[in-house]
Parts: structure tokens; sequence; C-alpha cells
């Protein structure tokens, strides 16, 4: 794996993480650079990415609230396209709840079942707040790209990951190329789908990086045999082996969870610039 693309594109995460979720203007036009050093690279933002949020028994009327979940974005150099996908507090909700249901893979037959909190969100993510906005996979080849797309990368944390999962298969299978061959990264992916559903993933998509912090409880649910998780996982140690053990983040389960953490444990890995923990993550 790459360390210094899994830092870019975490940091291209957090910019979506930047947009408040009740923010709907498009940030179309606006530059991000993500990257350490040398290693940085400006892209343009294409459009924002809308969902309806994710529902859970705490709070069910998050289902009816549309969200900021992502941005589509081109480098300014290139004709690299990234689809960068962002997580949201009702995961949280979601462990408690425990229910993890299923329902078939909604965009290929035969590719077993996958979450059905996810795959709600999923089918309602769209390119605009209006009703019958087009979904992203439908739109993706239409987008008003700077130029030509000669790669798309898709990357997401938390349940931006099992977002990214969807859209990586769907449109592996429902896109022209360049489109058809992704590139992911997932940051704290949950499991998405029936090992069914893993395996067709993993045929379809094998240029996938799952990274998961070995002590965050979100990559390990839902719980294995009815669900599996995708192939290329990165694990990533919070935790140095000595005597007394040492932890680099507070071993709470927030901070073990968020983007800054996965991104300061990866950049100890790139061993360059040390990038912060959240103030409260500190341990």
């Amino acid at each position: 794996m790459d360390l210094n693309l899994a830092i870019q594109f975490g940091q291209l995460v957090n910019a979506a993480y930047a947009i408040a979720p009740n923010d709907l203007s498009n940030q179309a036009g606006k530059i991000v650079t993500a990257g350490l050093g040398s290693a940085s690279a400006s892209c343009e933002v294409i459009t924002s990415l809308y969902a309806n949020d994710l529902a859970t028994e705490i709070n069910p009327l998050r289902a009816t609230s549309q969200v900021s979940i992502g941005l589509a974005l081109q480098s300014t150099t290139t004709g690299d396209a990234v689809i960068a996908l962002r997580g949201t507090q009702g995961i949280l909700e979601w462990i408690h709840d425990a229910n993890f249901l299923m329902v078939p893979c909604p965009f290929l037959s035969g590719a077993g079942n996958t979450e059905d909190g996810f795959t709600e969100m999923y089918n309602s993510l769209a390119i605009g707040t209006a009703a019958g906005a087009p979904t992203l996979s439908k739109a993706l080849a239409t987008l008003p790209w700077k130029r030509p797309v000669t790669s798309l990368t898709i990357c997401g944390h938390s349940l931006g990951g099992a977002l990214a999962t969807l859209l990586a298969l769907d449109v592996a299978v429902n896109t022209p190329p360049p489109f058809k061959t992704p590139l992911v990264y997932t940051y704290a992916s949950p499991r998405t789908g029936d090992p069914q559903f893993a395996n067709t993933y993993n045929h379809v998509v094998p240029n996938t990086v799952r990274i998961a912090n070995r002590l965050d409880i979100v990559p390990k649910l839902p719980l294995p045999p009815l669900y599996d998780h995708v192939l290329g996982l990165f694990d990533l140690n919070p935790v140095v082996l000595a005597f007394p053990l040492k932890f680099l983040v507070k071993p709470e389960i927030p901070c073990l969870h968020v983007l800054d953490s996965y991104l300061f444990l990866l950049s100890r890995l790139a061993a360059g610039t040390l990038l912060p923990l959240d103030k409260n993550c500190i341990p």
C-alpha cells in the first residue's frame, strides 16, 4: 500500500467532513489540497454529493433528513477523479441497534445481500438535492469533469467506507471505462454485505485497500458469519508493545474511530510530517 496515497485520499475525505451535514450548498469550484510535502496535490470540487442520512432505532427520522455526504473531485493537473465520502455520527447509534438486517444487493443480481441501512442510504446517494436528482452511479460519466477522466479513486471513512464499497462495485459493473476499474481506499469501514457479496466484490474490484484500526469497534461489525469483509486489509496498531503498554491514541470508542486518528497513525508509518490527533484523543 502507498502510505502517501492513503493519507492524501484520507485528507480528501476530511474535506468532505469539513462541510456541515446540513450545508446543502454545492461546493463546486472549491480547491482542496491534500497530501504531505512533495506528495501533496490539488483537486477541484466538481460537485457536492447528497444522501438521506442513516436511519437508526434511536433516531429513525435521520432517514428523512438529506445531508451533504461527500465530494466529487478532479486533479487540477490531470484526469484523475476522486469520490470522497464521509461518515456520520449515526454510525454509533447503529452499533447500539444491533439489528444489521439484510436486503438483496440493489444493482447486481446474484451479488448477495447488503446491510439494509447502508443500502437504503446508498440508493439515495445523488448529485443534487431536488426530488428525482440523478443517483451518483448513473450520473458519474456525465458530471462536468474539467478534462477527460483517466482514473477513478473512491474513498470513504466509516459509513462512507460502506458507501464507497457499494459504489465501487456498482460503477465497476454498470458504468463505462475508465470508471469500471476504480481504486478504492476505505478507512474504518464496517462489513457491508454477506460472504457472497464480499466474494463478488473481491473478484470485480480487486484494487481495494481497507484500512482498519485493530481496536476500532466499527470495522468489527456486523459480525460474521452472516457478514464478511472485502479483501485488502491494512492493519493499523494504536498500541506500542512495551511494558507498560503505550497507547498512541486514547483508548475510547470515538477516538479509536475518528479519521484524524487514522491519519495520525498512517503518518507515523510514513515517517514524515506527523499529522495531529484531536486534542481530546491524545493519551
